[in-house]
């Protein structure tokens, strides 16, 4: 059964730019290396919410587990926290849509 890896975090105002581009050119591509295949990514503009909300799917709960059990997955999400506080994860069974 699918799952999906839902991520939320606030990015470190004035570091903008920074966190973009270690996205696009580091983060994705790390976690689809990982096997973990990126669905979407939502941006707040409006109201008390996480700034960012992504997901990101594996094809069982036994594959997103090993995913994110090694050190790659490990540098990536320290390196994420160099530009964003906040950062919650959990996973849930994968539907269709926008999931929370």
């Amino acid at each position: 059964m699918p799952v999906k890896l839902l991520m939320t975090w606030d990015i470190i105002p004035g570091r903008e730019q920074e966190y973009f581009e270690f996205v696009v050119r580091e983060f994705v591509p790390g976690v689809q290396r990982l096997g973990i295949q990126p669905t979407e990514a939502w941006y707040t503009t409006y109201g008390r919410r996480p700034q960012i909300l992504t997901g990101a799917v594996a094809e069982t709960l036994a594959r997103m587990e090993l995913a994110l059990a090694t050190e790659d997955w490990k540098r990536l999400r320290d390196r994420l926290l160099d530009y964003v506080t906040n950062f919650d994860w959990r996973i849930v069974r994968a539907a269709g849509g926008f999931q929370m």
